[in-house]
């Protein structure tokens, strides 16, 4: 026998006398072995399935193109990844209205329809047992238009209330989902420092004078420790700026998690039935006592809003919607006898909620042509390290046209300003830039106006709780300028220059 048959030989033999020696272990190894290479052939036929059917719109519910979460890829499906199999599209109301039925595709996708499938839900009986199931949903009316309804064997399948409003919700009721109010998380740290809040401003035609205007509710909302507060403060350029407050008691707060309407003592926002926001407010001047009031009606412009969305890192929860990002403001703000008036003035409202002890900030919005941007950055107070990166949202008046995420946002902090401890550095120009494959975008700020508040002494003008704040850039900047945009999107070239607000901290 060759040397190569003697080994082959003892190979056998030392095997043999293994399974024989411990029979079970040796059962229980090769059992093993199979179940797994039965379910990696398993995974890789529904990978394969999965491919295969995004390839054949009557497999995939008569559409021509799936639309998957970013980082979702073929080789995720294939190969049988737990995220490829169970996954949704984040924001998916906003991709479906703002994008895939949109104006700007009107030429290029007929219908959009909206599916779950196989997701995984729990049901509670009324006996208090959790079953998990498997739960598809569906648009009937979008998936007829597709023409992918399954044989009804019985009954009808029409769309309900809830389908309509997701899909084609009226003015009012799209107000209402994305502004109505919320209810800190039971894990929040700190909780007393929960605030939730409308926010409005409206600059003049002038660009001379601009009001920035707060319906706030701060405090643990869940117990008796919580209040509301009106603020108001009056800009004018080259003038310190006029503050009005209201405290306002619990007792005489009103807000709902299911609409966007808030009372908060004699002022309210109330969203009419076109859609537009009555927005009355009063208080009194904190250095005169002189009375203010405010009576607006602010019209957002169509399909100019910005979603919303939730950061939560850790114990630590912070949200922020626009159902306003361009927008125009009529009516009047008067201090005692004189009023000034606004006729379509250049407005703005923003609805922000979450916890916000030692939480830091950039944000910007403006106008520049026919475009309007929005950008920001919220930082922990525990945060460590490097930043993340921020964002810029675009949009014209079809609405969202481009995301871009700057790594840093570039100051140049040239202007002074006087504050009760002394001079304080501030910026006087910004730039933001980003090249997102083909797609490019320079955002630069030129800043004539700018106020400090000292965070530390609490109250401050985005809805600071009263209480102190240990931060390294306790100052929290506000700021009016000029913005010019210049880049390109998908082939177009991206141009103009307006006017809008930013705030930082040093």
């Amino acid at each position: 026998m060759s040397r190569q048959g003697e080994r082959l030989a003892t190979s056998w033999l030392l095997a043999w006398r293994t399974v024989t020696s411990r029979p079970w272990r040796a059962l229980l190894l090769c059992g093993g072995f199979g179940v797994g290479v039965g379910v990696m052939i398993v995974l890789l036929a529904v990978g394969e399935a999965m491919v295969r059917q995004a390839s054949q719109e009557r497999l995939v519910g008569g559409g021509q193109v799936t639309v998957l979460p970013e980082g979702i890829d073929i080789e995720v499906l294939t190969t049988g990844g737990l995220g490829g199999l169970f996954f949704s599209v984040p924001n998916a109301r906003f991709v479906h209205r703002q994008v895939l039925s949109g104006p700007r595709l009107s030429d290029a996708v007929t219908v959009a329809a909206p599916q779950l499938e196989g997701k995984l839900l729990y049901l509670t009986t009324p006996d208090g047992v959790e079953h998990p199931v498997r739960a598809t949903g569906e648009v009937p009316s979008a998936t007829r238009a597709l023409g992918a309804m399954p044989d009804m064997a019985q009954g009808t399948w029409e769309d309900d209330d809830s389908d309509r409003r997701w899909t084609q919700p009226t003015r009012a009721e799209l107000r209402h989902d994305i502004d109505r109010f919320h209810r800190p998380s039971d894990g929040l740290a700190n909780a007393d420092s929960w605030g939730e809040w409308h926010y409005f401003n409206v600059l003049s035609p002038d660009a001379s004078r601009w009001a920035f205007i707060t319906f706030l509710v701060g405090g643990d909302v869940r117990g008796d420790r919580w209040g509301g507060q009106l603020l108001v403060t009056l800009h004018e350029r080259g003038r310190e700026p006029r503050r009005f407050v209201t405290n306002v008691p619990r007792e005489r707060v009103r807000f709902s998690r299911t609409d966007a309407d808030v009372r908060i003592g004699e002022g309210s926002v109330t969203v009419l039935s076109d859609g537009r926001y009555a927005v009355k407010s009063v208080g009194r001047e904190v250095t005169t006592g002189a009375l203010l009031t405010v009576d607006l009606v602010v019209t957002p412009a169509e399909r100019v809003e910005f979603p919303g969305a939730t950061l939560v890192s850790g114990d630590f929860t912070s949200g922020y919607a626009v159902p306003a990002l361009r927008a125009s403001a009529t009516g009047r703000i008067c201090v005692a006898a004189r009023c000034d008036k606004y006729a379509d003035a250049q407005a703005y409202h923003d609805h922000n909620w979450g916890g916000w002890r030692g939480v830091t900030w950039e944000w910007g919005a403006t106008r520049a042509g026919a475009y309007t941007l929005l950008y920001g950055r919220v930082t922990p107070e525990d945060t460590s390290g490097g930043t993340s990166p921020l964002f810029v949202y675009v949009t014209d008046e079809q609405g969202f046209v481009a995301l871009f995420r700057p790594k840093v946002i570039r100051y140049d902090d040239s202007r002074t300003v006087v504050t009760a401890t002394g001079p304080l550095r501030v910026p006087a120009s910004a730039v933001l830039m980003d090249v997102r494959e083909a797609d490019t975008l320079r955002l630069d700020l030129a800043i004539d106006d700018a106020v400090a508040t000292d965070t530390r002494l609490g109250l401050a003008e985005r809805g600071e709780g009263d209480y102190a704040r240990g931060l390294a850039r306790p100052w929290f900047i506000q700021m009016a300028g000029e913005a010019t945009l210049s880049g390109r999107v998908r082939g177009k070239v991206l141009s103009g220059r307006g006017r809008g607000f930013f705030e930082t901290y040093r």
